[in-house]
């Protein structure tokens, strides 16, 4: 029974490092570069239709239901921001056959530093739910 613990308080340990996280969330490093990257067709092809996107501080916050709505907000982003750096850390992954949820806090960097919290929930793949929260007391590691 010992054996059994040690072994399942190892998994979970893996389970729960920010390498294996971040192995775990290939779909989520994407998107955040996609973000950095300032290529909104890169951005809107990880969608699902009916996604929504919460933008939570700054010029764009609001909420925007549905692709265009989303297209048009990552347009203005990219629009006003040169080409960005992200640095993402405390990622952390939840998953079921249902879905997978992401968070993480991200900091994209440019001529100034756009500290993100990120919540993203996964469906099938693509994001249904989207929450990019400018957190300007965001500690990065």
């Amino acid at each position: 029974m010992y054996v059994k613990s040690v072994a399942f308080a190892a998994a979970l340990a893996m389970l729960a490092s920010p390498v294996f996280a971040a192995t775990m969330a290939p779909d989520a490093q994407n998107h955040f570069k996609a973000i950095a990257s300032g290529n909104v067709t890169m951005i809107m092809s990880q969608y699902a239709p009916n996604a929504t996107l919460h933008w939570i501080g700054g010029p764009l916050d609001g909420s925007y239901a549905g692709t265009k709505a989303i297209q048009s907000a990552w347009t203005k982003f990219s629009g006003a921001n040169s080409k960005l750096t992200e640095k993402v850390d405390d990622i952390m992954v939840a998953t079921n056959p249902d879905g997978m949820t992401v968070t993480a806090n991200v900091d994209f960097k440019g001529s100034s530093s756009i500290p993100v919290r990120y919540v993203l929930t996964y469906r099938k793949g693509k994001i249904v739910d989207e929450i990019w929260q400018i957190d300007p007391n965001m500690n990065m590691q």
